[in-house]
């Protein structure tokens, strides 16, 4: 894959250790940095100087929802273009959730997440190729 890290904001360990399967089934071999509340990861955010390959983050996280930690990144221009893709990988996706997601906020997508492993592999699959090729601030066009 891309050399920069994947930001992972999930405060189920259960998932989290899904996720580090299926990385490792995908051979992504991006460093994962994972954080467990919203607090800690906006921290890193902040004061990192490295790029994040991509943010996969969960809605319903203890202290602050990733709805309102990615309010708090959108006020910044810094951090809202640091942060792109930024992915919304939950369990909780209701409507209103997902419409602000796309309508207030800048996502680059929202997924729910499957029980099932196979499922779960091909979602994490398809957003690692689309962001691997697709053109944004962070990426580097080919010459």
């Amino acid at each position: 894959m891309t050399n920069g890290c994947i930001v992972l904001i999930e405060d189920d360990i259960d998932d989290k250790l899904f996720f580090d399967d299926a990385f490792k089934d995908l051979n992504i071999n991006n460093p994962v940095i994972w954080f467990n509340n919203c607090h800690e990861a906006e921290e890193y955010l902040i004061n990192t100087k490295d790029q994040p390959f991509i943010i996969l983050c969960d809605i319903n996280l203890p202290g602050r929802t990733g709805i309102e930690l990615k309010r708090e990144i959108d006020k910044s221009n810094e951090l809202k273009r640091k942060t792109v893709p930024f992915i919304f990988y939950t369990t909780s996706a209701d409507e209103t959730h997902i419409l602000e997601a796309y309508t207030n906020l800048t996502v680059q997508g929202f997924f729910q997440k499957s029980s099932d492993f196979k499922e779960m592999k091909n979602d994490i699959k398809l957003i690692f190729e689309y962001w691997l090729r697709c053109l944004h601030p962070n990426s580097k066009p080919q010459k």
